[in-house]
Parts: C-alpha cells; sequence; structure tokens
C-alpha cells in the first residue's frame, strides 16, 4: 500500500517545533553512507550524534534483530528476560559494575544514577546528606532533574522550579570542587569527555582528584560515559583510558548502535539500595534493544575494533587539523578517539552551525558542540576510504564557505 509522500515542510505541520531539522530526510543508511529522498549520498561524520557506533544497517545488527524479533519483543519487567540477562552479564563481565539497571536513553540512565545517589546518601548517611556537585556548560539529559544537574541555564529556562541541593563547579578545576564538597554531598556527576559542551576532555589529575575527594567525604563519583562509552575513547569506557573508577557509570547512545537503550552500571553494594519497588522502567531491559546492544558490545569490545579507533581519530585528527589550517578556521582539533571537537578560531567564534551547512552542501555529515565547536562522532569502524572522501569533501565545503 503507498505511503503519502512527506517531505520536510511536513515536518512545520505537524511536528512540535522543539527541534530545526536539516532541509533533507535521509531515507537509506549502508556503513558510513546516507542517501535522502533525492537519491543524493552523504559521507556520516556525526553518528546520530555519537549512536550509530557500527554504521547503518550493520549485517551483525540486523541479523540479531530479525531473530530476536521472531521470538520476543516485550514482556514488561514483571517478567525477566533472556537477553536482557546476557547483556547485564556481558557488562559486568567487561567493566567495574556488579549490577546493571536498564532504560530507554542517557536521560534515563543518569536519572536513574542520580536518584539512586540521592537514596544511597538517605540510606546511609541520612536525609542531609543530598547534595549534587555537577559542572557549569554540562549535559547529562533534558528530564527536569538532569537538566538541573546539567548547569546549562538555557536548558532550564521557563521550566523552573527545578530540583535543589544542586551545586555547579568549574570542569578541570579541582579547586572549585574543594569549595563546594562537604559532608551534605551525595555524588559528584562528571563527564569524562564533556560532550555537548564543546569535546573537552578531562584531566587525568582533576579525575583522579575528583575520585579522592569522593573517598574523603563519602560521596559517589558517578561518570555520565552516555557519550564517550562503548569503544568511543577507543577504550570501551573512557574511565578505562583514565585509570580512575566510578561508583556509578551511565551508557547510552552507542551501546544500542541505534536502538534505544540505556544503562546504570553500579556495584552490588550500591544497587542494594534501589529495593523492590524504588525505581523502574516499563520499557527498560526491552528484549530487542538488549539483543542488539548485546551484538554491538561484542564486536565493539574486540582488541582490534578498539584499536581501529585510534588509527581513525589519527587520520581524522590530521585532516582537520590541515584543513583548519589551510582555511583559517580552527584553533585546535581536541578530543578522545572517534569524539572529536574542531574549536574555531577567533575570526570564525560562533559560526559552528555555517560550516555543518556547508558540509551538508558537499556531502558530508558533521555536527556543533555549542556555536563554537565542530564535532564528529562516526562510527567506529568507518572504512578508512569514507574518512578520505568526508575530507576531500569538506575541503570542498570550507573553500566555498571561505571564498565569500
Amino acid at each position: 500500500m503507498p505511503h503519502d509522500p512527506v517531505t520536510r515542510h511536513t515536518f512545520d505541520e505537524v511536528m512540535v517545533p522543539n527541534y530545526a531539522p536539516a532541509r533533507i530526510i535521509p531515507v537509506k543508511g549502508r556503513g558510513s553512507r546516507v542517501w535522502d529522498q533525492e537519491h543524493r549520498e552523504y559521507v556520516d561524520l556525526a553518528g546520530g550524534i555519537a549512536v550509530t557506533s557500527l554504521g547503518h544497517a550493520h549485517p551483525g545488527l540486523v541479523g540479531v534483530l530479525h531473530e530476536q524479533a521472531e521470538k520476543l519483543w516485550h514482556v514488561s519487567n514483571v517478567l525477566t528476560n533472556e537477553p536482557a540477562l546476557r547483556l547485564a552479564r556481558t557488562l559486568c563481565n567487561k567493566t567495574f559494575a556488579e549490577r546493571v539497571f536498564f532504560a530507554n536513553s542517557g536521560a534515563e540512565a543518569n536519572e536513574a544514577a542520580f536518584k539512586l545517589a540521592r537514596r544511597y546518601g538517605w540510606q546511609h548517611h541520612g536525609p542531609e546528606k543530598n547534595e549534587i556537585i555537577s559542572f557549569t556548560d554540562s549535559f547529562h539529559g533534558r528530564t527536569l532533574f538532569t537538566v538541573a544537574v546539567g548547569g546549562q541555564p538555557k536548558y532550564l529556562e521557563g521550566f523552573e522550579p527545578a530540583p535543589d541541593g544542586i551545586h555547579h563547579a568549574t570542569y578541570n578545576d579541582l579547586a572549585s570542587v574543594e569549595a563546594l564538597i562537604s559532608e551534605r554531598t551525595c555524588a559528584v556527576v562528571v563527564e569524562p569527555i564533556r560532550g555537548e559542551g564543546g569535546v573537552v576532555p578531562a584531566d587525568p589529575e582533576f579525575l583522579k582528584g575528583l575520585r579522592q575527594l569522593c573517598d574523603q567525604h563519602q560521596a559517589l563519583l558517578v561518570f555520565d560515559e552516555v557519550q564517550s562509552g562503548v569503544g568511543r575513547t577507543g577504550s570501551l569506557y573512557a574511565y578505562q583510558h583514565y585509570g580512575v573508577t566510578p561508583d556509578i557509570l551511565t551508557s547510552a547512545k552507542g551501546l544500542g548502535g541505534g536502538f534505544p537503550i540505556g544503562a546504570m552500571l553500579t556495584t552490588a553494594a550500591i544497587a542494594a539500595t534501589f529495593g523492590i519497588g524504588t525505581h523502574g522502567s516499563t520499557y527498560g531491559g526491552n528484549a530487542l534493544a538488549c539483543a542488539v546492544a548485546q551484538r554491538v558490545l561484542e564486536v565493539v569490545s574486540q582488541p582490534e575494533v578498539l584499536a581501529g579507533v585510534e588509527a581513525r581519530s589519527q587520520l581524522l585528527r590530521e585532516g582537520l587539523t590541515r584543513l583548519g589550517k589551510q582555511y583559517g578556521l580552527f584553533e585546535e582539533v581536541r578530543g578522545l578517539g572517534l569524539l572529536l571537537g574542531c574549536v574555531l578560531n577567533e575570526q570564525w567564534q560562533g559560526r559552528a552551525k555555517d560550516l555543518v551547512a556547508a558540509g551538508l552542501e558537499a556531502g558530508v555529515l558533521i555536527l556543533v558542540a555549542g556555536a563554537g565547536v565542530v564535532r564528529l562522532a562516526p562510527s567506529l569502524i568507518i572504512p578508512e576510504t569514507d574518512i578520505e572522501e568526508a575530507l576531500s569533501r569538506l575541503d570542498t565545503a570550507f573553500a566555498a564557505l571561505t571564498s565569500h
């Protein structure tokens, strides 16, 4: 049965206007290439914002999705299911974790983490141990609690009053945390690589200092690895790259390779705080999502795949640095693995969206991380030929942009 045609104009007619999507509509993806309604091809360096960790329509993911779809989709958490149990066991085997809670998104995983941290403080130390320290310009999701923890006023405007008991320190500034932390602090929440806030990696000594401060004040250290996890940095999780182990870790985005799933990882002792009925999710641990995520982890955790992330990172970083110098655009290219940020120089500050638009015109999908940083988060297994093609197209894009 034929469908009525839909266009970008349809979005304005039927969708809530909280997004401003590009004028093209992708309809098909294979690997690191996508095609729009007009059959025009693009190299994807955006990865659905660090989500399509194995590219589009990866045969292994398609296969396991079809296999699970013919068995069982959903039973709710009144019952458990085999894919959820297998995935939880895999996550525990490959990380510090001993217990896992499944959700549908990064925001939900973070919501669970923040609630767990507060309840743990309440249960073990009393109701006054409820304060959370986060960092200005961080990002942890769009629920009211996660926006309040995030420390970006623009995302909270018009939604107040926000949950209180949240304080914001300065990222990579340990002294600013020392000034805020106290016996009332139940958790310090940090992104090992600040994603939306400009792709800023944490200094190793900063994370080590946070671990020490949390230990001194009996607070939990929470790592938001929604964007940095599942191989994105060249380690399975960024905490392993830094050698600093959190008490709670959140994962999503690349975990499902495009299928919605989130996870909160923690120890058995901390997890015990979430007794029966204290928290839940109707779809969390969905059999389809967990089956796909299991295959993603099996592929990504292979040593050759993780090593390949670093090789691809180097190729991309060198090419972007060269183009940035050639066209006078970038101050630096920073990040870890395949989460890279091109920081615009003074002349181009605030014009990241212009570079994204130029890239789209030339057939490359890229992102922003604030108005002054262009972000790239491609598939972890993007072919090197696709990287070279993307750099060639960006050369064309930047030449056109800077000639005006």
